[in-house]
């Protein structure tokens, strides 16, 4: 915890006094206060406590120990894709995916005065979503560990040539003045948050809304396995919305796939699915079955 920027230590100090208080109502998220995390907490649990954790490990963590009972972690973008290291911490984590949360993204610039800047820090997942914007104003982009403790490093470093780009909440909290809003190179900047839990939804879904169900794999090292691994899908008219693969080791014999399906095991075409997917692997794991927070293709 002591890890945040000094400007945010009082608010972290107060925000986790109160989650301490109530843990199994709090709900942990990475980044300082007045991050898009904090916001996407708020609006998606706004019954819950929010508490802070410096990296995702740690509000990972918070869920494990029982100092949370839920975590928010952002886990795609639309403009950015992927978020670095998700996909390995999520089946490590030992949780489960209880809901989701998509929320748009706007950034500011901003800092101890307007500019002009020489360099902006912030998330890599925000600079790279206003990567054109910083390149066309020469300003050099710096990595720190979340939006808006980089708007509480800029402030605490005090130095006028250096900027961050942050939630415009951020200068509010942090003292600094915003140069430019919506920064973000496109207008449909989009973030895909998950909620997880230490134990699994037992789901009762709304007649108009459906179930998303997440699970990684690993097809076996032969020919046409995906393809086969795939085939029950199709042929039992699930509908995959996502499919991205990653390394895992150093072999590189064989590779993770991360999915998403609509629908939920019970259902007979998705059990049906699941199972010849799973006989043409060497491992699957279900992370979680939870109700669909937006209908896919929609904008």
């Amino acid at each position: 915890m002591r890890s945040f920027p000094g400007p945010a230590l009082a608010i972290v100090d107060r925000l986790r006094a109160a989650a301490e208080a109530d843990p199994e109502n709090a709900i942990a998220f990475q980044g300082s206060p007045g991050a898009n995390s904090h916001r996407a907490a708020t609006e998606a649990r706004p019954e819950a406590l929010p508490l802070p954790c410096f990296s995702f490990e740690d509000a990972l963590e918070a869920v494990k120990d029982g100092r949370a009972g839920q975590a928010i972690i952002p886990i795609e973008n639309s403009q950015h894709g992927r978020v670095a290291d998700i996909h390995f911490l999520l089946p490590e984590s030992g949780l489960s995916i209880v809901g989701e949360y998509f929320m748009p993204i706007h950034h500011a610039l901003m800092g101890v005065g307007k500019g002009p800047y020489e360099a902006a820090y912030s998330h890599p997942q925000a600079l790279g979503q206003s990567r054109l914007f910083l390149r066309k104003r020469g300003i050099v982009p710096l990595s720190y560990a979340d939006t808006a403790g980089a708007a509480a490093f800029v402030s605490d470093k005090g130095d006028p040539t250096q900027a961050a780009i942050a939630p415009a909440i951020a200068a509010e909290l942090y003292g600094l003045e915003i140069a430019e809003t919506h920064v973000e190179d496109s207008p449909d900047n989009m973030t895909r948050f998950v909620v997880l839990a230490n134990k699994p939804t037992f789901l009762t879904i709304p007649p108009e809304s459906s179930a998303v169900t997440t699970f990684i794999f690993e097809v076996k090292n032969i020919p046409a396995a995906l393809y086969k691994a795939m085939g029950g899908f199709a042929t039992n008219g699930v509908n995959m919305t996502k499919l991205e693969s990653y390394q895992q080791g150093a072999t590189f014999s064989a590779t993770m796939f991360y999915a998403d399906i609509i629908g939920a095991p019970g259902d007979p075409a998705v059990d049906r699915a699941l199972e010849e997917c799973a006989f043409h692997s060497k491992e699957l794991r279900i992370l979680g079955t939870y109700e669909q927070g937006r209908p896919r293709g929609q904008r």
